[in-house]
């Protein structure tokens, strides 16, 4: 059996000053970067992963996606547009430390990072079988967006799956909720 953390688009436009904050972004940003920190050093206290991923919008033309007039449920603002400093990993967390990245959403919209590749080309799901991995801790931003799509497709790829949900930050209070709710049904354990 072998863990890995899967951190989910801690990306600057997420964050606050980007351009679809999530409120207390930079927060989680900088509370995973201690998780990290600790793992990396390999401090006792740390938590014991075998590996550590991250996940990133990567937006070239997106089509519905993006909208100048945006619904906020299909269609967003531009955000996460490669080549800008908003697709980049937020200041407060330090990518070194990443075994893989997962690249989501070129060319239509994303969600889950288990529909991202890394730069080789491997698929999330392929990546974590190939390194053995049975066990999944999901957190970053958003937990009722991204964050929820990736738990439920890692339950549904038949990883043991458990949200960090103190690393993780939500848009709104009543979807946050829903999107906890999902999880537990599914078989997400809430840690």
């Amino acid at each position: 059996m072998k863990r890995a953390l899967i951190v989910v688009d801690v990306q600057n436009d997420f964050c606050e000053g980007g351009t679809l904050p999530v409120a207390g972004g930079a927060q989680v940003a900088h509370d995973i970067a201690e998780i990290l920190h600790h793992w990396v050093i390999k401090d006792p206290k740390a938590p014991d992963y075998d590996h550590v991923v991250a996940t990133r919008d990567h937006h070239v033309d997106p089509g519905a996606h993006w909208s100048p007039s945006p619904d906020f449920a299909e269609s967003w603002p531009v955000h996460c547009k490669v080549g800008t400093e908003g697709a980049a990993f937020h200041p407060n967390l330090d990518p070194q430390p990443f075994d893989a990245v997962f690249l989501k959403g070129e060319f239509a919209g994303a969600y889950s990072g288990f529909e991202g590749r890394s730069v080789e080309g491997a698929m999330l799901a392929d990546w974590l079988r190939e390194h053995g991995v049975t066990d999944v801790d999901v957190c970053g931003i958003a937990t009722d967006h991204c964050v929820r799509a990736t738990a439920l497709d890692s339950v549904s790829q038949g990883f043991e799956t458990r949200l960090l949900a103190g690393l993780c930050v939500g848009v709104a209070a009543e979807s946050t909720a829903s999107a906890l709710a999902e999880m537990r049904d599914a078989g997400v354990r809430l840690g």
